[in-house]
């Protein structure tokens, strides 16, 4: 009897010991990965990283682009709801990261050109918008102008602002665009990634040589009421004619340097050197499928690799875009690309500082309208590390500011004060010229 109990208690210790020694393994193996997966970024210097977070608090914080609203409306997702691990953005977040602006994107999907409803589909998202705001109104600000900016800084409140994606939004319309202003949206992107019946896009066959007559009415019409011409996803001889015509500075709310990324999407250096004699501002994206040449790549062979998966999805889900995107996304994650240093978007921040000058670059993440970001910038919140990295590269606290948001400050209030110039009668001064077939 004492021998068999002596015998259970060995078995019952050599059992715990095997799996304390497996936990430890576990551990052990977990520290690996971090290390290894970390381990192309240097120790954080905490004396450097306590002056980033300062400098970064003290700081005016515009992202220009963030998709998060297709969400709000889609999916009915409260901002003021907590989605770490499901979206890159929430208030607390967004807090979190010391955000002072946020420009959330109206993205009218190119479906809508061919079912119809670009306006209303525009009119619903903007309302989403405003929910969020008189919502949560101690957090939130709607707001309209640079004075609205600044004074939602000083408020400790987020300015919630409103940028168009998709020139198709106006149906063809300059009084839409002019009731779209009224209703507090503030940049317009030109096109998406088709072209529209005034404009060639970047990723699509083009039909205008760039902006048709019409195209260019729409700019000078933007000019005169004060929204913010928005050159990213258009095609480069668009680019060349917006700058030709715009009398105002332009942004690019989401786009990247084309010499480190080759997209079509991102800007070639001899536009970045146009956009700044404009007076515009660059605001770089995020996404590592426009900013890693070895993403870009790797994404190229994977596409050629899945394409009959693609299209299958495409023909079964023709008729349902939001669940072939759903489909796509996990056809897509079943296949992950490789990794992204954050040292690789700080990159496209030198570029476009180094090429158009310091005076021309700021934030555009396209947070939530993008499947993957960089490490070290998964989420709005990790909006300090941008600073913190610049610091390491030698930019100046005032440098830093810039690139924060008083950049696209300077351009913002630049196009208020063209639109002042030209007389604030909306509609009454505006053009009524229609496309004619």
């Amino acid at each position: 009897m004492y021998l068999r109990k002596v015998f259970c208690y060995s078995v019952i210790c050599l059992l715990c010991l095997s799996l304390v020694t497996a936990s430890l393994a576990r551990d052990t193996n977990t520290r690996r990965q971090t290390q290894t997966s970390t381990s192309d970024s240097p120790p954080r210097d905490e004396k450097l990283w306590k002056k980033a977070l300062e400098i970064h608090r003290k700081a005016i914080v515009v992202d220009t682009h963030n998709d998060i609203l297709s969400m709000m409306i889609d999916d009915n997702y409260d901002l003021g709801v907590s989605s770490v691990g499901k979206y890159h953005t929430d208030i607390a977040r967004m807090k979190q990261g010391g955000l002072t602006a946020e420009f959330f994107s109206v993205y009218i999907d190119r479906s809508y050109v061919k079912d119809g409803g670009s306006a209303r589909r525009t009119l619903d998202m903007i309302d989403y918008v405003y929910r969020a705001a008189e919502r949560y109104p101690n957090e939130l600000m709607m707001s309209y102008s640079t004075a609205d900016i600044r004074r939602a800084k000083k408020q400790k409140k987020i300015a919630a602002l409103m940028g168009i994606e998709g020139g198709h939004a106006i149906e063809d319309s300059l009084m839409a665009l002019r009731d779209f202003y009224r209703l507090g949206v503030r940049y317009m992107t030109l096109t998406h990634n088709n072209t529209n019946n005034w404009a060639d896009a970047c990723c699509d066959t083009a039909t205008h040589n760039g902006l048709s007559d019409f195209g260019k009415d729409v700019v000078r019409e933007m000019n005169r009421i004060g929204m913010l011409v928005d050159i990213s996803h258009v095609s480069d001889k668009t680019m060349s004619d917006v700058l030709d015509v715009s009398t105002a500075p332009i942004i690019a709310s989401h786009s990247s340097a084309r010499t480190l990324g080759d997209r079509t999407r991102n800007i070639p250096d001899d536009l970045l050197r146009r956009i700044a004699k404009n007076g515009g501002v660059v605001m770089v994206n995020f996404y590592p499928g426009f900013i890693d040449a070895k993403v870009i790549a790797a994404s190229k062979e994977r596409d050629a690799l899945l394409k009959p998966e693609l299209d299958q999805l495409k023909e079964t889900f023709k008729d349902n875009p939001k669940r072939l995107q759903e489909e796509t996304n996990k056809l897509l994650a079943a296949n992950p690309l490789p990794a992204t240093q954050l040292s690789v978007l700080i990159d496209h921040f030198d570029h476009v500082a180094k090429t158009a000058g310091i005076d021309h670059v700021g934030l555009g993440s396209d947070f939530d309208g993008v499947s993957s970001l960089p490490v070290g910038m998964e989420d709005v919140s990790k909006l300090p590390n941008i600073t913190y990295e610049l610091l390491q590269r030698g930019y100046s606290d005032k440098d830093v500011r810039k690139v924060l948001g008083e950049n696209f400050l300077r351009a913002f209030a630049a196009a208020e004060q063209v639109a002042q110039k030209s007389g604030r009668n909306i509609s009454g001064d505006g053009s009524v010229r229609r496309i004619t077939k």
